[in-house]
């Protein structure tokens, strides 16, 4: 049976990518001083970070149920099975969300499905999950195929990150005002990775701007034995010059051809904030 490939703007690929792959993307809500605010490209990433930069202070929103609905029943009307690779549970009440629309909707369609599997990814490693289920999509796999593959190796997908300004952290209320402060004025500079729960998860630090970044390319090397022919992803908060850096340093060390580097949209940017890097990459599955 026809069935689509979905997800949203919290996968940080290229907006040019979606169209091209033939992926349908949800658009996440970002309030930007009380207006809404549409993560859907249209304001550049130049232009939302120079404005968090200025203090313009950005929230996000998750959808309703009622907006998942209304994005998935076209499909299903016209006889089309769906599968939405959405924003970690860990970090979004909108998986909740896309799931209660899922169940709702099997009532009025009992002979269609809607997929919703817990990613336990974001950002890129979100992207670079929706990424290789195109590819195998486009190989032929069947929905329950593809759905299965998901599944069984969703967790072989890494995210690596840092941030430059603690303060969004505390803002997110990810690190205490004291620690943002204390390590703001010592250089001190997070490691953070996604969990099996899909959460952030604080699992060190390290003393200044350049070593965080080669720390990145240090972890990957205890994760992962990627081949020349894979492909890794990079996102950064309107950092491109660094993110270049980050991206040589890993194919001096793995010899890597095809990456994907790209900035930070608004739904993980504003939690994050300017100057943020991430890697993500696929190698042993997860245990933490």
């Amino acid at each position: 049976m026809p069935y689509v490939l979905m997800t949203d703007s919290s996968a940080d690929l290229p907006w040019s990518y979606y169209p091209k792959h033939n992926i349908p993307f949800l658009p996440m809500n970002t309030t930007m001083d009380d207006d809404v605010y549409v993560d859907d490209g249209t304001m550049s990433s130049r232009e939302f970070y120079d404005k968090m930069r200025a203090g313009v202070v950005f929230k996000t929103s998750q959808w309703t149920d009622q907006q998942y609905v209304d994005a998935f029943e076209p499909y299903l009307k016209d006889g089309t099975d769906v599968l939405y690779l959405g924003l970690t549970a860990g970090l979004s009440g909108s998986h909740d969300s896309a799931c209660r629309a899922r169940d709702h909707l099997k009532k009025q369609y009992p002979n269609r499905t809607v997929c919703v599997p817990q990613t336990s990814a974001v950002s890129l490693g979100l992207g670079l999950l929706v990424h290789e289920t195109a590819r195998r999509r486009d190989d032929g796999m069947s929905f329950d195929e593809l759905y299965h593959w998901v599944e069984t190796n969703k967790l072989t997908f890494h995210h690596r990150f840092t941030v430059d300004d603690l303060m969004f952290l505390f803002r997110g209320g990810r690190v205490s005002r004291a620690s943002a402060l204390l390590g703001t004025a010592l250089g001190i500079k997070p490691r953070l990775h996604v969990s099996l729960e899909g959460k952030l998860i604080n699992h060190g630090k390290i003393r200044g701007r350049k070593a965080s970044l080669l720390g990145l390319v240090e972890e990957m090397k205890q994760y992962t034995d990627i081949q020349e022919h894979d492909t890794i992803a990079i996102c950064h908060g309107d950092c491109e010059d660094e993110a270049n850096f980050v991206l040589e340093e890993v194919r001096r060390h793995f010899g890597v051809k095809n990456a994907i580097v790209n900035p930070l949209a608004a739904a993980i940017g504003t939690h994050v904030g300017p100057g943020c890097m991430a890697v993500f990459f696929r190698g042993k599955k997860r245990v933490v």
